[in-house]
């Protein structure tokens, strides 16, 4: 994020602001006064207008010290002055803001100061380290706080989150286990993604199971936290040399899921060598073959890229036709010659905006071979080799080195 980058959390947010709406409250249980009904005056933490609020009062106070907002995102604030660059990013009350000028990255942490209380702490408890030949983001001290708080702090470390001959199934036999504690070992997990890709599709697999838990379900949520023993401080590296160009990969496991046959998409997008967003998730429907599940993939990858486009379109970044990576030679082919036949007509419409898209050139479907593709990591469980041959593709296994 440039030369200089600072991370805040800004506090009593939701209560600083007075509220504009009417809304009465009934008092709780406890209070001297019973059976009274209060206006209020102020927002409060748990009300569902709160967040609302509290955004309209941050946006309102940046608009008028001359940062513009992003086109597409709207919790992304742009200021330009003198050649220099200033970038802000807000989620909720935590907020990180860097530029090409340590001058006006500290003017506007005054300016913020003198507005609002603030704290300095990790955005969104993600530690961030910046050198010259680029930034590594990561969790390690979260990572080493859930393995002490679901105990597995001296657990056997695994080398890989999953086992290749993994397949969740329905267990009504199986014993049944806390479904509390099950749920808050996926919601940790599912945090941890954020800098870990390595994980994603392991935490998404596990996470269909939270309904009825069962041991067997709880030994693969085990084996995720003996990798993040083998493996806890690594994270992603964005190089400060690397290309801004953008390109995806996506990718299908036909009929992965156990319970419903529904395929699983997974897809990654990247800045240059970077790794920047990634994803696994189930189609909404059954695939009748491979080449529609892999071309329902390269729907959601494109619809990523294109609003990633629109976004970066805020740096004054501009794109021609981006790649996108897919190993279905059918379903590239499905994209550039929209020939009608029994085997595909049934594909929804909805889906059919690749074609469009590819058409208008905003995109380029490439092929890759499967050995190279990336997105092979968030859909299915690899064999070690080509775990960490992948896992090395999206530069997570870079340590800090500060040089």
């Amino acid at each position: 994020m440039g030369r200089s980058k600072e991370e805040r959390s800004l506090r009593s947010t939701y209560t600083s602001r007075p509220y504009c709406v009417k809304l009465s409250r009934v008092l709780s249980v406890g209070f001297l006064v019973q059976h009274w009904v209060y206006k209020l005056r102020k927002a409060l933490y748990g009300l569902k207008q709160a967040p609302r609020a509290w955004y309209a009062r941050l946006k309102s106070f940046l608009l008028k010290s001359g940062i513009v907002m992003g086109s597409v995102d709207k919790t992304l604030f742009l200021l330009s002055r003198g050649g220099d660059t200033l970038i802000v990013q807000i989620y909720v009350d935590d907020i990180i803001f860097g530029g090409s000028s340590h001058a006006l990255v500290s003017s506007f942490a005054e300016q913020m100061s003198r507005e609002f209380e603030m704290i300095s702490w990790f955005f969104l408890g993600l530690q961030i380290k910046q050198g010259p030949k680029g930034t590594f983001v990561h969790q390690a001290k979260y990572t080493k706080g859930i393995l002490k708080k679901f105990d597995m702090g001296d657990s056997k470390p695994m080398t890989s989150p999953m086992s290749t001959n993994t397949a969740l199934d329905v267990d009504e036999d199986g014993e049944a286990v806390d479904q509390k504690e099950f749920r808050g070992t996926i919601g940790s997990l599912l945090y941890l993604t954020a800098t870990r890709p390595d994980i994603q599709f392991a935490v998404y697999l596990c996470a269909h199971y939270q309904a009825s838990p069962r041991i067997s379900y709880r030994q693969v949520v085990k084996r995720i936290f003996r990798y993040l023993k083998f493996t806890p401080e690594l994270g992603l590296w964005y190089s400060s040399g690397s290309s801004l160009s953008l390109r995806g990969f996506s990718h299908a496991d036909h009929a992965g899921c156990q319970i419903d046959r529904k395929s699983t998409s997974g897809t990654c997008q990247l800045i240059g060598t970077s790794l920047v967003s990634w994803s696994s998730h189930k189609q909404a429907s059954v695939s009748l073959s491979t080449t529609k599940a892999e071309y329902i993939a390269a729907a959601s990858c494109c619809s990523k890229l294109l609003w990633m486009k629109a976004t970066l379109s805020n740096f004054v970044l501009r794109f021609g036709r981006i790649p996108l990576l897919v190993d279905s030679t059918s379903a590239i082919s499905l994209a550039k010659n929209p020939v009608l036949h029994s085997r595909t007509k049934h594909i929804d419409v909805m889906f059919h905006f690749l074609r469009d898209h590819y058409d208008k050139g905003d995109i380029d479907l490439v092929h890759v071979v499967t050995q190279n593709q990336l997105a092979d990591i968030f859909t299915t469980p690899l064999e070690f080799s080509a775990f960490v041959r992948l896992r090395g593709l999206a530069l997570v296994g870079k340590k800090w080195q500060d040089k």
